[in-house]
């Protein structure tokens, strides 16, 4: 099966290829980066750009794709609505990194550099709880300054701000991370509460669909 994978940052390839080769060697994954999506979106709001979503998953299924997995948590809910249309399985990545936080408990604090992500992420999260018949008091953290400095290509400096709120963070039962860029930031955290993040979960789940052979 052939697993395309949609990004907003370069920096996401080489995070999936790793976690590819340590937990799915054998697993074909194909990147398409396009960072002018997140940027659009940030100004207009994630519907602004279903247009250009839904012809990226068309022409990731022209060039094979079985599945589709939206790394980008601002575009998850536009990508994976737009499914019937593709044609074929689309995920979003967050959204087993939601499911493990309303089974971790009822006071989550989500943590962002792009405030564009709070929206989707809170919905998804509050989805999952409804799943799960489980109440939940979500707060969100926002990280100032943070963004700049990805963008200014200091990561030290961005992670460490990240980790700097997270251990800020008392009032939670877990922390969720709620972009992929943020993952490196659990390791530097000193808290002891729960901080998830959705590279790996993503990909497992998307793994396992890919194995059961499960298509749209």
């Amino acid at each position: 099966m052939n697993l395309t994978l949609v990004h907003t940052s370069l920096v996401h390839v080489p995070v999936f290829d790793a976690l590819r080769d340590a937990d799915h060697p054998g697993l074909e994954l194909r990147h398409v980066v396009r960072e002018e999506l997140l940027v659009r979106a940030g100004v207009e709001g994630p519907e602004a750009v279903t247009d250009e979503v839904r012809t990226l998953l068309a022409a990731a299924v022209a060039d094979g794709a079985d599945a589709v997995l939206c790394t980008c948590s601002t575009l998850g809910a536009v990508a994976e609505g737009l499914a019937a249309d593709a044609g074929v399985l689309v995920l979003r990545v967050d959204r087993p990194m939601a499911a493990r936080a309303v089974a971790e408990g009822e006071q989550i604090a989500v943590v962002a550099t792009v405030r564009s992500t709070f929206g989707p992420t809170l919905d998804l999260v509050e989805e999952e709880a409804a799943r799960a018949g489980r109440a939940v008091d979500v707060r969100t953290v926002f990280v100032e300054g943070a963004w700049d400095r990805f963008l200014a290509g200091d990561r030290d400096g961005y992670l460490a701000l990240v980790a700097e709120a997270v251990d800020g963070i008392t009032d939670a039962d877990v922390v969720v991370l709620a972009q992929a860029s943020l993952t490196d930031a659990a390791e530097r955290a000193r808290t002891t509460l729960p901080v998830l993040s959705s590279p790996r979960l993503g990909l497992d789940a998307a793994a396992s669909e890919c194995a059961s052979g499960k298509t749209a």
